[in-house]
């Protein structure tokens, strides 16, 4: 629905694009740091490791820009400045540069049309009211660039960040050397995957209540802040130190647990019956969607190798997103999780090398796996408390773990039965047996014996 629009004071309704500048800032500071000090690699003589760094900054940057361009649809627009700056890796600063464009003069001129959407409020007193809010081209497009920023960040964090800090770290333990560069960097990678986790929340949230009007509290922020960090620091430690005395053996636990996640929605797919899904776009051939439907699949299992997703994949769903709130699959992802972890820290500990000679080993297993539970701690008190959508959970946190923990605990448990002492059979093949069984059990209760009800419990 549209309708000419009146002037309205658009730059003060509209939402600073502070995601767009702190995603922005975060690749330049992480790509800048990678080619700087993949240049003192090739210094120091250490081509694999100045290989590596390139590849894990590399990589993400050429994913970044496939994914701005998918998004704005710039292949069907003439615009070859923006798409050859986008060869040249500067799209995120060309679309930072006109999302503050866009912000700095909405408002100076009459738009001729609007939108109008309907959103509901969060409910209270359980009454809910849908409120119509006029949206503008200009923040219809801010809306479109912080979505493309917002995918971007994710895309950087755990296919480029994620791997980065691992490798930085693993350099570290092997040369037993701490860099200024070298920290800088992994602070920065650190800080890239956190806050890509935290985009995958709000997205999360954002996709399966999108007819609610949703705010985020600062609360909310700081629960996932620290919720991620604690997971993806213990997570990326744990593989660092196995890797580092199982070099061998570290493939097979990272290509189980990826290639696991990657085919895990192909699985339900395939198990649904449901047709091929054919409108993620409407120009892409059957080809171009399953190449799209791998990819996303790809990031799905590069998230989940380091932190639990969000954003649950459901590829016979129109949207491709799982909007129920499933706490079983949550419960049991970090079940696993921590014992993978605690399994991993027993190897490390079991084989530990020289390297590791000054390090108090139970010590930092024990801070590693309470740094663990610090994080889960974090998700419940966020779930329980902070998530702007709780009051439309069916069922809290809380209780959907604890009736999962029951449902556990009931299955580990074994019936109780009791076990006959002495057994008797008492079938004739005259067909006497039920006067023979009447007989002894007559006999057997006048002589007091304490066995009488054997027959009856076999």
């Amino acid at each position: 629905m549209r309708r000419p629009a009146r002037r309205l004071p658009a730059r003060a309704e509209m939402k600073f694009p502070g995601s767009v500048l702190v995603s922005l800032l975060l690749f330049v500071a992480e790509t800048g740091t990678a080619l700087y000090l993949s240049s003192t690699y090739r210094a120091a003589g250490d081509r694999i490791w100045q290989a590596l760094t390139l590849l894990f900054a590399l990589l993400p940057c050429v994913l970044v820009q496939f994914n701005l361009v998918f998004i704005h649809r710039e292949l069907s627009r003439d615009r070859p400045l923006v798409l050859l700056l986008h060869i040249l890796q500067l799209g995120p600063l060309v679309r930072c540069v006109e999302v503050f464009y866009i912000y700095f003069h909405a408002g100076r001129f009459e738009e001729p049309y609007v939108s109008i959407t309907k959103k509901r409020q969060m409910p209270k007193d359980g009454h809910s009211e849908e409120v119509e809010k006029e949206v503008g081209q200009a923040e219809g497009k801010l809306f479109t660039h912080r979505s493309a920023f917002s995918r971007a960040s994710v895309i950087q964090a755990f296919l480029g960040s994620a791997p980065q800090l691992t490798l930085q770290l693993y350099i570290c333990v092997l040369q037993q050397e701490i860099m200024a560069a070298r920290s800088i960097f992994m602070v920065l990678s650190l800080l890239s995957i956190v806050y890509g986790a935290l985009r995958c929340n709000i997205l999360a949230i954002k996709i399966k209540y999108d007819d609610y009007d949703i705010s985020v509290k600062a609360a909310a922020y700081l629960c996932i802040f620290l919720w991620r960090s604690f997971e993806i620091a213990t997570r990326v430690v744990v593989l660092v130190l196995f890797s580092s005395v199982l070099q061998i053996w570290v493939l097979p636990v990272v290509l189980l647990n990826f290639f696991g996640f990657f085919f895990y929605p192909w699985i339900l797919f395939w198990q649904s019956k449901s047709p091929f899904p054919e409108n993620i776009e409407k120009a892409l051939t059957r080809v171009g969607t399953t190449i799209v439907l791998c990819l996303l699949t790809f990031l799905y299992a590069g998230i989940n190798m380091f932190c639990w997703s969000a954003v649950q994949l459901k590829l016979n769903d129109p949207d491709l997103i799982n909007k129920s709130q499933n706490w079983y699959g949550l419960a049991v992802y970090y079940m696993l999780r921590f014992t993978e972890n605690a399994f991993l820290l027993l190897l490390w500990y079991v084989y530990k090398t020289d390297v590791y000679l000054y390090v108090c080993a139970p010590l930092l297993v024990l801070q590693l796996l309470i740094g663990y539970c610090m994080a889960i701690l974090f998700m419940l008190v966020f779930y329980q408390f902070c998530h702007p959508c709780k009051k439309l959970f069916s069922s809290s946190i809380s209780e959907g773990l604890l009736t999962c923990f029951k449902y556990l605990c009931f299955a580990c448990k074994l019936p109780k039965a009791t076990v006959p002492v002495d057994k008797v059979d008492l079938k004739s093949p005259d067909g006497t047996g039920d006067d023979s069984q009447a007989s002894y059990k007559t006999n057997e209760s006048q002589n007091g014996n304490p066995h009488q009800s054997v027959s009856s419990n076999a």
